[in-house]
């Protein structure tokens, strides 16, 4: 609720101010602590409120429902009211006020009709609504207060997937599979667990082990740019593995600086060792001495390492600046 839509917006920031007219000033309230965490809904009283309401609303947001027993619509309100607090497992805590005992706040926020809930965040109210609302929108409007509820599932695995990506990065392939198998036993078709279970089984010397994993998955995951570009990388390998010896490679290039072809198929073995920084030289090298040989095959095969690489890779960055230069000097 915001805007003219919103009864409890800024009219209601300029009265509800730490004042005596609220029980007691909010800097002054009495030194017991707000609620208890597991204290998530509560009655207060209007010699209560600024401990219950105002202090406790500069630690979390609290909702006040102001109801009467007499009221049809509060007794529709409050349980579902209550509901959606308890699932909301502390991101939000409940204070009922009955207005019969207690009117002076009710009066002074000015509210007419009942049941009527306001938000009170940092000390102050920020929004809230009359009538006896469904619970989907009572959901609605304390997500908006609160925030979103946290998948705690979601953040556990994202904890191990980091986790994963650091022992990945330090070598341990062994640890950091087991922790993407984790993962991937919770959500088969994690993208990010696919993808850094396929890398890591790579940088263990088994390509067809990757290539296996991901033959199994469905054509849509295939598709996604991670796995697409490591789909190319086990290309990669498979055709490294068919240029012969790079020691020979050598030989021949020392021989003859100018033996392209040689250039070419080292640049791919050195790719696939993960030497990025000598496999783009010898593919820019192609390109300073003859743009058309293989028909500009040093720049193609250049771009495809781009692809596997990502534009965020250090080895990207440096190449991409080389080939511009080149390109356009």
């Amino acid at each position: 609720m915001s805007g003219s839509s919103n009864p409890y917006g800024g009219s209601f920031g300029t009265q509800m101010t730490a004042s005596a007219s609220f029980g007691a000033p909010a800097a002054k309230a009495p030194a017991a602590p707000a609620a208890a965490p597991g204290d998530l809904i509560k009655d207060t009283t209007t010699s209560g409120f600024a401990r219950d309401v105002l202090e406790a609303s500069r630690n979390q947001p609290v909702l006040v429902d102001f109801w009467a027993p007499w009221c049809g619509p509060c007794k529709q309100l409050t349980p579902v009211i209550e509901k959606v607090v308890k699932e909301a497992a502390g991101r939000v805590r409940l204070v009922k006020m009955n207005i019969d005992e207690h009117p002076s706040i009710a009066g002074q926020l000015g509210i007419q009709s009942i049941p009527a809930v306001i938000a009170f965040s940092g000390g102050r109210p920020v929004d809230g609504f009359m009538g006896a609302l469904p619970e989907s929108q009572v959901r609605e409007f304390i997500d908006r207060i609160a925030g979103p509820a946290v998948d705690a599932g979601a953040e556990e695995i994202a904890a191990v997937l980091a986790e994963a990506k650091a022992l990945a990065e330090e070598g341990a392939h062994q640890d950091a599979a087991g922790l993407y198998s984790a993962v991937l036993q919770a959500e088969p078709e994690n993208i990010e667990a696919v993808a850094g279970l396929a890398q890591v089984m790579i940088a263990a010397g088994a390509p067809d082990q990757a290539r296996a994993l991901l033959a199994d998955l469905p054509e849509a995951a295939k598709a996604d740019p991670a796995l697409a570009a490591i789909g190319k990388k086990l290309d990669q390998i498979e055709e490294a593995r068919k240029l012969g010896d790079p020691a020979a490679l050598e030989a021949a290039l020392a021989a003859n600086p100018d033996d392209h072809e040689a250039r070419l198929k080292l640049a791919k073995i050195r790719n696939v060792e993960g030497d990025r920084s000598a496999a783009a030289e010898h593919l820019l090298t192609i390109m300073r001495k003859d743009r058309s040989f293989g028909e500009d095959a040093g720049r193609r095969e250049l771009l495809q390492f781009f692809e596997v690489w990502g534009p965020t890779d250090p080895a990207t960055i440096a190449a991409r600046r080389r080939l511009s230069a080149l390109l356009f000097s």
